[in-house]
């Protein structure tokens, strides 16, 4: 997968190198061209400088081939901007933002764009909104048998009872995220568009579980 940042501070190049090493390509966009030092002479993405939500330089950056995107600079209106034209204008379904303030992050959120906070910032909280099979599980018991995963409500599942999709992945749903807010489903909570939902599931299944989500539920099920 091609995945575009804008941001080369010290977490858009973290991130640039985490995602390069997990064979994607990469590139960086920053208006600062002495910002692209710190990815180091290792790095073999795209270097673009340039204004992060300026759709020219979203396609120097490869923008139209991009399927995730991430808005990580150091200013929370440059961040929110760039996140909503690589959404709106280019359709990247993997969008996310870093945002400095909490209260302005859920407001985000409920726009329907996936926000991380500054005050709770870690790289794999990123990896898990750009790539949601790329990160390590959010928890695994002592033995490793058992897991706790995000997985993104595919447009598939949208409509559907918990229930079906528990009886067919094979998971159990812990709580969902929507619109910014943890729930806690029952099973006869229908699934919605943007819903984030949080699973347990065993370690060994998780392909199978991933393809499960990704093709849909089954014809005929109800």
């Amino acid at each position: 997968m091609h995945i575009v940042i804008m941001g080369c501070g010290r977490v858009g190049s973290a991130l640039a190198q985490t995602l390069e090493q997990q064979g994607h390509t990469v590139a960086v966009v920053d208006r600062d061209p002495t910002a692209f030092r710190r990815l180091g002479s290792g790095f073999g993405g795209r270097r673009v400088t340039g204004i992060g939500f300026d759709q020219d330089t979203l396609r120097e950056a490869g923008i139209e081939e991009a399927g995730a995107f991430a808005a990580v600079s150091s200013g929370d209106n440059s961040n929110i901007i760039a996140a909503r034209v690589a959404r709106e204008m280019f359709g990247i379904e993997h969008v996310a933002a870093r945002i400095y303030d909490p209260r302005r992050a859920e407001v985000y959120q409920r726009l329907g764009i996936p926000t991380v906070a500054t005050v709770r910032w870690t790289a794999d909280q990123m990896l898990r909104r750009l790539l949601p099979s790329g990160a390590e599980p959010l928890w695994r018991d002592p033995t490793g048998a058992v897991e706790l995963a995000e997985v993104y409500a595919t447009e598939a599942w949208v409509g559907q009872k918990v229930s079906r999709l528990q009886e067919e992945t094979g998971v159990r749903v812990a709580f969902l995220t929507r619109l910014g807010e943890a729930m806690l489903p029952t099973s006869q909570t229908v699934v919605q568009d943007g819903d984030l939902v949080h699973v347990m599931m065993r370690s060994d299944d998780v392909e199978r579980v991933e393809a499960a989500f990704a093709e849909g539920p089954q014809e005929g099920g109800q």
